[in-house]
C-alpha cells in the first residue's frame, strides 16, 4: 500500500511538472508566433506604401490604428471607434459612438496605452465598459491611417470576401482620395493554377493605380492582357513605362484569370465593396471629428 501511494505521489509530481513546462513553452511558442505575425503584417504595410527591398522607412511615417465596432441592444444599432488622441498629456483614445444616420451619440476617454490596445482581450473589454450595459459591443475591423509629418498619406484596410471556394483575405492601400495604391492577398484557398493565380503581379497590379470613380463601377473582360502591358503588370519594362501604361489602363476594367472568371470577379466585387464601405465610414468619422472638434493623432 506505501509503495503504490510513493507512485501515485511520483506520478503526480511528475504531470504537474511536465504541465508546468508545456505551459511555459506555450506561452513563449504563442508569443514568438504573434510577434512573427506582426512582423509580417507590418512588412506587408510598409510593402504597399512603396517601401520594398530594405527601403528605409522615414521617421517622419505614422500608422493611427483605428478600431471600429458594431454596437447593439434590443432597440437601436449604432458604429463605435476607438480612436487614438493627439499626442501630449491627455495622449490616450477616445470611443466615438455614431448613429446610423452619422450623428455622434457619445464620445468617451479610453484609458488605453498603445500596447494595451493591441491586445484583442484588453480593447475589447474596455470598449464594452465605453458602451455601456444594455449594449454589445462587437468588433468589426480596424483601419490604418498613414501619415507622414502629420499630413494624410494613406489609408490601409483589411477585408474578406467571398471567392470561388473560400473566403479571400486582403489588404489594401488607397490614397486620400481612395485610389487603390496596391493590393496584397493575404489568404486564400482557390484552385492551383486557376484562381490561385489572384496572388500574382500580372493580376494585381491590374488594380494598382485604379482611381475611386473606376473602382466605383469595375468590372472584368475575358480577354487575353496585351503583351506590353503584361510586361507592365510584371515589371519588366521601365518605371517610366510601367507608370505610362498605369495611366493608361487607369480606367479600364480588370482582365480576367484564364479558366477562372469567376474568382477574378470575386476579387474585383470585393476590392470595390470594401473600398466603397471605407470611403463612406471615414467620412462619417471624419465628419463628426470636425463638427465635435476631437483632437486625434491623424
Amino acid at each position: 500500500m506505501k509503495d503504490m501511494l510513493t507512485i501515485v505521489v511520483r506520478l503526480t509530481i511528475s504531470c504537474l511538472l511536465a504541465a508546468s513546462v508545456m505551459g511555459v513553452c506555450f506561452i513563449f511558442t504563442s508569443n514568438a508566433k504573434k510577434h512573427n505575425e506582426h512582423v509580417k503584417e507590418q512588412q506587408v504595410m510598409y510593402e504597399l506604401l512603396g517601401y520594398k527591398n530594405g527601403a528605409k522607412i522615414p521617421e517622419s511615417l505614422a500608422l493611427h490604428e483605428v478600431y471600429r465596432y458594431v454596437i447593439s441592444s434590443s432597440e437601436k444599432q449604432s458604429i463605435g471607434y476607438l480612436v487614438p488622441k493627439a499626442s501630449g498629456k491627455e495622449a490616450g483614445y477616445d470611443f466615438v459612438n455614431i448613429d446610423l444616420n452619422g450623428a455622434l451619440l457619445e464620445n468617451k476617454a479610453v484609458a488605453l496605452s498603445e500596447t494595451e490596445v493591441l491586445e484583442t482581450e484588453t480593447r475589447n473589454k474596455a470598449v464594452q465598459q465605453a458602451v455601456g450595459a444594455g449594449y454589445t459591443a462587437n468588433f468589426a475591423d480596424r483601419i490604418i491611417i498613414v501619415t507622414d509629418n502629420g499630413k494624410r498619406i494613406a489609408y490601409l484596410i483589411g477585408g474578406k470576401f467571398q471567392g470561388f471556394k473560400t473566403f479571400v483575405n486582403v489588404m489594401l492601400a488607397v490614397d486620400p482620395n481612395f485610389s487603390l495604391l496596391g493590393m496584397e492577398i493575404l489568404e486564400h484557398e482557390e484552385d492551383p493554377g486557376l484562381g490561385a493565380e489572384i496572388e500574382q503581379d500580372y493580376f494585381k497590379n491590374q488594380f494598382k493605380g485604379k482611381p475611386f470613380e473606376a473602382l466605383k463601377t469595375i468590372n472584368v473582360v475575358k480577354a487575353p492582357i496585351p503583351d506590353d502591358y503584361l510586361k507592365a503588370l510584371t515589371g519588366k519594362l521601365s518605371e517610366a513605362d510601367i507608370l505610362k501604361f498605369r495611366e493608361q489602363y487607369k480606367d479600364k476594367d480588370i482582365y480576367a484569370l484564364t479558366g477562372a472568371t469567376i474568382s477574378s470577379k470575386a476579387v474585383s466585387n470585393g476590392v470595390k465593396g470594401i473600398v466603397l464601405k471605407f470611403a463612406y465610414r471615414i467620412n462619417v468619422l471624419d465628419k463628426v471629428l470636425r463638427e465635435q472638434q476631437l483632437a486625434v493623432s491623424f
